[in-house]
């Protein structure tokens, strides 16, 4: 059977199951132990944590399974390296993946449109476009062919655009720049005359204390901060235009999925759900707290010049078209991700940044 055949009559297709187990049902399915490698170090207490990350997902379907099905969760480096978990889990060694796609781009650009493009959809788009717009069927084909299914798990919101050495004030600024950003929007960021450098999470601060590289973004205040690349740095950019929605993803590998009874494979997109839908939650708590610390810190919040966004959003947009144009795969998901974004755009600025634009002038309460 072929895999797209599969996924189709598995109805992995759906975004998310109800699971409910009663006792004496819960006793005819057999005990499973699985072992997901995230790609998250253990600091990261969001995206690896027990509220929203890959130790919530694990203990969820747990509990929805009544224990019968067991998953561990293991922090990057524990059974792969970051970069390595989306190999890991499509050979077999270890059954589920938790991370960030666009880690991956050097396999195929596409998987920046599964975490996040340059210029591309805020979290609440990326959500709206994955689970009800249509991205989310577009991708379970494009995994099968990967040997794994995915999962919506979670979004890192919006993030920052990055800790700098010294001041950006306009576009040439960037020129010559050591930068560690991964993905598509490290391919946006080289076009602006930046060096892009591939670092693992764990590595970064080291890197940019030591004067290995000039600058580097990662996620938003709270991860930022217990990274502590605010040692490293001084100026602290924001919008994160070249990652903006940030999406979180589960794999499973798709043989193993086979071999799951379907309350099984309801309980893992039950539970991806949930954290989908808590981790947003948990970082509009935390990024407000970490970032009052910083300011008090001497951290030197600074908007990108309008000059670099506009420079940036030239840069990504013919960026995204060569890459439409030489990449069949690439071109099946942006031609319908692109439209999606302008009819969404249209719909957010007649209401909610007309809404944010009046309230920035606001004095806080």
């Amino acid at each position: 059977m072929k895999r797209r055949d599969f996924l189709k009559k598995a109805g992995v297709g759906a975004v998310a199951a109800s699971a409910v187990f009663g006792p004496v049902y819960a006793q005819t399915l057999p005990r499973v132990r699985w072992r997901m490698a995230a790609g998250w170090p253990r600091a990261l207490d969001v995206t690896f944590g027990p509220q929203s990350g890959a130790q919530y997902v694990a203990r969820r379907i747990g509990e929805l399974t009544e224990g019968r099905f067991e998953v561990s969760a293991h922090p990057g480096g524990e059974l792969a390296p970051t970069l390595q978990v989306l190999d890991v889990v499509r050979a077999g060694g270890v059954e589920m993946g938790h991370g960030w796609a666009g880690w991956f781009s050097g396999l195929s650009p596409v998987l920046s449109f599964d975490s996040a493009m340059p210029m591309g959809l805020n979290f609440r788009q990326q959500n709206a476009w994955m689970l009800f717009g249509g991205g989310l069927e577009l991708f379970r084909r494009f995994y099968a062919d990967l040997n794994l299914v995915n999962f919506v798990a979670g979004t890192l919101t919006l993030q920052m655009g990055g800790w700098f050495r010294r001041e950006i004030r306009a576009p040439e600024d960037l020129r010559g720049l050591r930068f560690r950003t991964p993905g598509v929007g490290g391919m946006a960021y080289s076009r602006l005359g930046v060096t892009v450098q591939a670092i693992p999470v764990g590595e970064i601060f080291l890197a940019l204390e030591r004067g290995a590289i000039d600058a580097a973004e990662y996620v938003g205040p709270h991860d930022d901060e217990r990274l502590g690349l605010h040692r490293a740095a001084r100026f602290y950019y924001y919008p994160g235009w070249q990652e903006a929605g940030g999406g979180v993803t589960v794999w499973v590998n798709l043989e193993r999925w086979r071999t799951l009874p379907k309350p099984y494979q309801d309980a893992i997109a039950t539970a991806c759900s949930e954290a989908n839908e808590r981790m947003v939650a948990e970082y509009d708590l935390k990024n407000v707290a970490a970032m009052e610390r910083l300011v008090r810190g001497g951290t030197q919040f600074r908007r990108f010049p309008t000059s670099v966004l506009q420079a940036a959003n030239r840069v990504s947009t013919e960026l995204l078209e060569e890459l439409a144009g030489r990449d069949e795969a690439f071109r099946t998901i942006y031609t319908p991700w692109r439209a999606f974004k302008g009819r969404s755009r249209r719909w957010f600025a007649s209401n909610e940044f007309a809404y944010e634009d009046f309230v920035r002038t606001l004095r806080p309460a």
